[in-house]
């Protein structure tokens, strides 16, 4: 995490009883879920793609890419994040809040949590007295996740 950011704005959601935050400067845009096109191979994490203004975004299920179990009910959210110069759509459960907090308030994840997917997290913070696990979206499409997104030669996106 950089020293010299003072104050940061997160937008917090939901993936079943676990909250999450991420930068806001990273979202374009959220929409409710709309008609998915699939892939013609199947993919674990990637749901399929949607088509935002002509623009054909592929939608990451955030559920899925942390091995938690699908959604029970209810169509969710989509995040519309940027990722390496392209966007990316995230399917999380609900969104909670914006909210801001400073640069002192936030606290390494825990050392313990090294070997179970502490990459994707950049911080954990506290906001009006529930635990927030905030997402480092770069790592989030490394490895695994970054295969997904490859840009192939003469994709659209």
């Amino acid at each position: 995490m950089e020293t010299g950011i003072q104050e940061l704005q997160l937008a917090g959601f939901r993936l079943g009883d676990n909250l999450f935050a991420i930068d806001i400067m990273r979202i374009k845009e959220i929409l409710t879920p709309q008609k998915l096109s699939g892939f013609p191979v199947q993919h674990d994490a990637l749901d399929g793609m949607i088509n935002l203004r002509g623009q054909v975004i592929p939608v990451l299920n955030l559920r899925a890419r942390f091995g938690m179990p699908p959604r029970p009910t209810g169509p969710g959210k989509l995040i519309i994040i940027s990722v390496a110069g392209r966007l990316v759509a995230l399917a999380v459960d609900d969104l909670d809040e914006v909210f801001s907090i400073t640069a002192g308030d936030l606290r390494p994840p825990p050392d313990m949590v090294s070997d179970v997917g502490a990459e994707l997290l950049i911080a954990v913070c506290l906001w009006n007295d529930q635990m927030y696990l905030v997402l480092h979206i770069d790592e989030l499409f490394r490895d695994g996740g970054q295969q997904t997104l490859q840009r192939r030669e003469g994709a659209a996106w």
